[in-house]
């Protein structure tokens, strides 16, 4: 089929207004910089606590069931009981067909329902599959939606499909928080990152994401730092504030608290708050809760 390549597609003059040309090893250099002088600055109990109330605790096993995920969301009910000077976590992050079951469950107030979608993780499945199974969640009572973009579609360079799948989906979502997911290890460099989050946020993301926790490498600082650059940029185009979440791999307190410094340091006190900043993650919750008490805690 021969291409016509005299008209630029509005994918790509909206790629255009950035600058995605960019230098994996600058990247890297600006990273480490930054982490070596900033991060022990905000290794505070006050930047813990809020790093607690910013989590998307996260169940996404094959071995889920109902009475997994109920004593999953038990424990959030009991937490404002036995830590009730600290802030709950942001939301319960599940699989779609476990929507109701949180929901039914969930008794604290400002704990979001999350539910990934869209053929999650690998996001091969048809449209219109995703589309049923985003409505189904949000049926159920899930009140945010995580999807990952088609990659495949993207790296082939066909930026139409992977963008009329995220409006679609965000249709579908209407007021529902739609979380994308760039799967940043399949990507490769920093510009192609810096590319899916503006391509991603002009298609109606409402956060933009790393990673599914499924792929290798998964949340990375240097994909954070592009994200959070291309989240600034497109704010200061168009006064859009699109929210960020890494996921996947974030094993310490340390890996917490680095994204923290690179969501200040980027993106400024305006999203230090869980409207905008979040961590998908399980293992950190118990991390952070033992850090803050000053004793090893297993609570989640």
């Amino acid at each position: 089929m021969e291409e016509n390549n005299s008209q630029p597609s509005k994918y790509e003059i909206a790629l255009a207004k950035y600058n995605t040309n960019l230098n994996d090893a600058d990247i890297q250099a600006r990273v480490a910089d930054l982490i070596e002088n900033k991060v022990p600055e905000n290794n505070t109990e006050e930047v813990k606590k809020l790093l607690f109330n910013c989590i998307d605790l996260t169940t996404l096993n094959t071995t889920d069931s109902d009475e997994s995920v109920m004593r999953f969301a038990e424990k959030v009910n009991q937490f404002d009981d036995e830590f009730p000077e600290l802030k709950n976590v942001a939301a319960i992050c599940v699989y779609p067909n476990f929507a109701a079951i949180v929901k039914n469950t969930l008794e604290v107030e400002d704990v979001n329902i999350a539910c990934v979608s869209g053929g999650f993780p690998s996001s091969q499945t048809f449209i219109e599959v995703k589309i049923a199974e985003t409505a189904l969640a949000i049926a159920d009572g899930a009140n945010e939606i995580d999807i990952v973009i088609s990659v495949g579609e993207f790296l082939s360079g066909d930026y139409e499909t992977m963008c009329d799948e995220i409006q679609e989906l965000k249709d579908t979502c209407k007021d529902h928080h739609l979380k994308v997911i760039l799967e940043t290890g399949a990507l490769k460099s920093a510009s192609n990152i810096k590319k899916a989050s503006i391509l991603s946020m002009y298609s109606g993301a409402d956060f933009i994401k790393t990673s599914t926790g499924k792929q290798q490498p998964a949340a990375t600082p240097e994909a954070a730092y592009v994200m959070c650059e291309a989240i600034k940029e497109y704010y200061q185009k168009t006064g859009n504030k699109i929210g960020f979440k890494p996921a996947g791999g974030i094993n310490t307190v340390n890996d917490a608290l680095i994204y923290y410094t690179i969501v200040k340091e980027i993106l400024g006190e305006g999203w230090l708050n869980n409207q905008l900043f979040r961590l998908g993650t399980s293992r950190l919750a118990n991390l952070l809760l033992s850090d803050i008490k000053g004793e090893d805690i297993k609570f989640f």
